[in-house]
């Protein structure tokens, strides 16, 4: 199925939860001006997020950092499914990241890049001991124009990174304002990938810009959500896993975990230990990784693969 036919199709056959919600969405976006609202549209939407978040069993409150050392504090609720994994249990050997306990746990090591870290020498990060890549395949300015855009480095790392027997996933950093722009999105990602093999999920990747003026800067949680559901839906649709990258501000103040079904997510958290409660696959766990084979800094991760 090519990107166009994609984006026809899921028009047509979004169905359950997500299908109903995103009927919603484009209504709301057609009355809104797409996603900018009225005051008093703002106001009911807040409202509506804070009653639906009463209704749900908030198990304790939790104090967590962000990336800048700041102390926030989150909400953990029940119905967000849980990961198990030991506290204090991710040993660092040096840079890299095993889990404690082998018996329950295996671990993989892993970058993410995109063209920032330029020409890559994959067989040399093989040979370092990686194991798999996230990759990415493209991007949504964060301006007004709001272009599409295919990250440059992209057939070169996939091609590379396979080559050199690298399990590949890829990533779409997202600047959706509304559902349909999500579903854009995800149709874009699919006339790049064109039905190639992936290994890994294919990850949306919604982010703040610090320190600019985002076309992003007022969307609520609420329509965060449905942009990354509606994004997993196409993804799932068109034959791939779905997979949602957040770290800890994003879990506590703009996604609704509970909404992504088997979506795997990836957490970005820096601490010595993550903190998220919440069940996760991938840890991205540093920024500042040095790796044979990519120059300057690169982002580390470790995958947890449970043992059967």
């Amino acid at each position: 199925m090519t990107g166009s036919d994609l984006g026809k199709s899921l028009k047509r056959t979004l169905r359950g939860a997500a299908g109903i919600l995103l009927a919603g969405a484009l209504a709301s976006s057609a009355l809104t001006g797409c996603g900018g609202g009225t005051e008093q549209t703002a106001n009911e939407q807040a409202a509506a997020e804070q009653s639906a978040k009463q209704e749900r069993i908030v198990e304790r409150i939790m104090d967590y950092v962000d990336v800048m050392g700041r102390h926030h504090q989150m909400e953990v609720l029940s119905d967000i499914p849980k990961n198990d994994y030991l506290r204090g249990g991710f040993l660092f050997d040096g840079q890299h990241v095993r889990y404690a306990d082998a018996a329950k746990y295996t671990t993989r090591r892993g970058v993410d890049v995109s063209r920032y870290q330029g020409d890559i020498d994959w067989e040399a990060v093989k040979a370092a001991g990686y194991d798999f890549a996230f990759l990415r395949i493209g991007y949504r300015g964060y301006g007004q124009s709001a272009t599409l855009n295919e990250d440059p480095m992209f057939e070169a790392n996939y091609k590379g990174a396979r080559a050199a027997g690298l399990d590949v996933g890829v990533y779409f950093f997202a600047q959706a304002i509304y559902a349909e722009e999500a579903i854009e999105e995800a149709a874009f990602v699919m006339k790049i990938l064109n039905g190639r093999e992936l290994q890994l999920p294919v990850v949306y990747d919604p982010e703040s810009i610090p320190g600019a003026q985002a076309r992003t800067d007022g969307v609520s949680g609420t329509q965060f959500t449905l942009n990354t559901q509606t994004f997993c839906e196409a993804v799932r649709q068109a034959g791939y896993e779905p997979g949602v990258y957040c770290n800890m501000i994003w879990q506590s103040e703009k996604l609704d975990l509970a909404k992504f079904g088997d979506a795997d997510i990836w957490l970005a958290d820096y601490e010595p230990q993550p903190q998220s409660p919440y069940a996760f696959r991938f840890w991205q766990y540093s920024d500042t990784g040095k790796v044979n084979g990519i120059s300057g800094n690169v982002d580390l991760n470790v995958e947890m693969i449970p043992v059967k």
